[in-house]
């Protein structure tokens, strides 16, 4: 079934919210006491937060660097955003040595008895949608939104015939991907390129799928991504993607206080939550999209293009 896709009117608290957020002191401490309640959360579910992050700071990471980078690539203003308490977002070492471990910290919270596995039954939840509602086993799959790897090896599990492209536009995401696949011995063809200019042949995938991408964009790159990601895909394919779902009792919910932690570390979740994404997918050229919820806080999007 398909879910209803129209978000909430910004409320006059939300409204107080984005004011107090636009204080930068406010925002300095918002932001720290997010990330220091992601820490002691890694912390009490025994993950390695501080031993990872030293593991991969002892690396000499030039070579790698050098084998995945596209060193001419150049980012638009909203890339440079500060992002999950990182000054410099997405675009440094720290974001990158700190992903995976972070993500099974805030994932946690939603498999409780899963605990530090959280975050892999999240990626579980949106692939059994998949391979619920799509009509045949895709075989050449795009991740969008790899960062480093976690989701392209997901899918390379969930389709093991399928050949596997992983594309992020953080060159310190894709460096560490990149590591990761040689760790693993995996064939994944990593590329570092925007979403929303990918470079890549027109109508060369069957599958192009995103992560938790858009409530990192604001509109206007959603529409350029909606719209790349339908040039990209195969007659008979689709474009899916797992994210945030704004109408969940969660999110409607949620203590004003809790919602301005999540606020400084997401700049762009206001304008993803005001996105009609039906809409927009069926405006980017889809033929038909399903919407499904696929865990409490998180929604499933599938974009077909008809054969």
């Amino acid at each position: 079934m398909t879910a209803a896709t129209a978000s909430p009117a910004v409320s006059p608290m939300t409204q107080v919210v984005n004011g107090l957020l636009a204080i930068k002191p406010l925002w300095n401490v918002a932001k720290w006491q997010a990330r220091t309640m992601m820490i002691k959360r890694a912390e009490r579910l025994g993950i390695p937060w501080r031993e990872t992050v030293k593991t991969y700071q002892a690396q000499d990471w030039d070579q790698t660097w050098q084998q995945a980078i596209n060193p001419d690539l150049t980012y638009p203003d909203y890339y440079q955003a500060s992002f999950h308490g990182y000054d410099q977002g997405h675009l440094c070492w720290e974001a990158a040595f700190e992903f995976e471990v972070a993500a099974n910290a805030v994932h946690s919270s939603l498999y409780p008895e899963a605990g530090a596995k959280g975050d892999l039954q999240l990626r579980q939840s949106y692939h059994d949608v998949l391979l619920a509602h799509l009509p045949q086993a895709p075989q050449r799959i795009l991740d969008l939104h790899c960062t480093v790897g976690l989701s392209s090896f997901t899918l390379q599990a969930c389709y093991p015939q399928a050949r596997l492209t992983g594309l992020d536009f953080s060159p310190y995401y894709v460096t560490l991907a990149h590591y990761n696949g040689q760790q693993q011995q995996s064939e994944i063809n990593w590329v570092h390129a925007l979403p929303e200019a990918t470079g890549l042949d027109a109508q060369s995938f069957d599958l192009v799928s995103a992560f938790l991408l858009f409530h990192e964009m604001p509109q206007d790159a959603a529409r350029r991504i909606f719209r790349e990601a339908r040039r990209l895909v195969k007659a008979g394919g689709n474009f899916t993607f797992m994210d945030m779902n704004p109408r969940s009792q969660a999110y409607v919910t949620m203590p004003p206080y809790v919602m301005t932690l999540l606020k400084s570390t997401e700049p762009f979740m206001d304008q993803y939550f005001a996105l009609d994404i039906e809409a927009e997918l069926l405006a980017a050229g889809f033929d038909h999209v399903e919407i499904y919820p696929n865990s409490s806080r998180h929604r499933t999007a599938i974009a077909t293009v008809q054969p």
